[in-house]
């Protein structure tokens, strides 16, 4: 991999650190404001948003420029919301702009990817990124859980630093400077040299381009094999997240603390699942992992019998390999298929707006059972049947295309 990559990989590693530190302390700000408990959740929900609702015009934005300013000033919004939990703004206000930079970040740092690496490198790539990601949210959660503590709050404050009237507020100022330093690697990201159009001025006409582009990526005979996985992957991990907390609850008599811990072990599994895909799978066999979705949710499903923590920990990796392994490919599929028809900037946008949308539908369906009442067992075997189903009308949706059509030449036709 050229050094470039690498920075491209740092500068995106300090952001998503300092994005999950921060949610952390955000929960923490709520409860210490004894703000009521269901705004911790809209936390979430605020930062979503902006992927949905920004999708049509970040993706043109992303596509105006050289990638390295996007990540710069998309971080640069990252840093003001920073500073608004600093100053004192309410933390689902300041989560909120920091969303608005995420969702303005996330078309660059994959569109460049395109843009900077030959095809043959994109899983790889993906891999790269996607296990780094892993990483920088296992190590911000951790790290926020630890600055929120009493007694490193009470240990900041005894610091004393001018300005800085409390704890809270050193911590916020520390986990700033983790976007300072991705900031710094911004400047240094190499320039592509591919042409950029220019921005619309009209916000009708971006809308109406961002459908074309939405219905052109779910048209495309590969395209709309990639998008439809990426999209179940994303809604059902947001969801498998809530859903492994309540099951640990239950099946395994964990408290919070020790159930946010699964989580990690899942985000582990993830991270080896990437890793192990960017060294096995090309571009080409992408599509060929759809299968490995299907274990997915059949493998979900076997959560109902265990109750031993040892096997719920391996089992919680076997997830998280499998769904690193399949979503991987298909990332870098999709993101070869967009690049080709609409630009990478445009089709990362698209394929924000269908993941985050999937987010907060399948989350919201989940949050309607547990208010129906439905125990955490029929919730996990409805799950798992949805992502095994989803997948296996994936696999005949493809199978028909390959039959009606020459998707192989799809790809041949720009991997040579």
């Amino acid at each position: 991999m050229p050094l470039g990559f690498y920075i491209i990989m740092a500068a995106q590693f300090f952001s998503a650190l300092a994005d999950n530190a921060l949610l952390i302390v955000s929960i923490a700000l709520l409860r210490e404001m004894a703000a009521p408990a269901e705004l911790e959740p809209l936390l979430k929900l605020f930062f979503t948003l902006s992927y949905v609702l920004l999708a049509a015009f970040v993706g043109a934005f992303a596509d105006s420029m050289p990638k390295w300013r996007v990540m710069l000033i998309s971080n640069t919004i990252k840093i003001g919301g920073c500073l608004m939990l600093l100053l004192g703004s309410h933390p689902l206000l300041a989560y909120a702009v920091i969303g608005l930079g995420a969702a303005a970040y996330s078309p660059a740092k994959y569109g460049i990817l395109t843009e900077y690496l030959p095809h043959r490198l994109l899983v790889v790539a993906n891999g790269w990124l996607e296990g780094l990601t892993v990483g920088a949210i296992i190590l911000g959660t951790v790290l926020g859980g630890i600055l929120v503590h009493p007694t490193t709050i009470a240990r900041m404050a005894s610091l004393g630093f001018p300005v800085l009237d409390n704890g809270f507020q050193v911590t916020i100022a520390l986990i700033g400077l983790f976007y300072l330093f991705a900031a710094a690697f911004n400047f240094y990201i190499p320039d592509t040299g591919v042409d950029h159009k220019p921005l619309h001025k009209s916000p009708l006409y971006l809308l109406r381009d961002f459908g074309h582009c939405l219905s052109l990526l779910w048209r495309d005979r590969l395209g709309q094999i990639s998008l439809a996985v990426t999209t179940l992957f994303w809604g059902a991990g947001a969801t498998l997240q809530f859903i492994v907390i309540r099951w640990a609850e239950h099946n395994l008599g964990f408290d919070l603390s020790q159930a946010s811990m699964l989580q990690g072990v899942v985000a582990i599994g993830i991270g080896f699942g990437s890793v192990m895909a960017a060294r096995r799978i090309s571009l080409r066999s992408s599509v060929s992992v759809i299968p490995l979705g299907i274990a997915m949710g059949l493998v979900v499903m076997t959560m109902i019998a265990v109750t031993s923590v040892p096997v719920a920990m391996l089992l919680m990796v076997a997830v998280g390999a499998l769904a690193g392994f399949f979503v991987v490919p298909m990332n870098a599929l999709l993101q070869h298929r967009g690049h080709i028809l609409m630009g990478a900037g445009h089709s990362i946008a698209v394929q924000n707006f269908n993941e985050n949308l999937s987010i907060l539908v399948m989350t919201g369906v989940y949050a309607v059972l547990i208010m129906m009442d439905v125990s955490i067992n029929t919730i996990i075997v409805l799950f798992g049947v949805l992502v095994a189903a989803t997948m296996v009308l994936v696999r005949l949706r493809h199978r028909y295309n390959q039959q009606q059509h020459d998707v192989e030449s799809l790809l041949d036709q720009h991997l040579h």
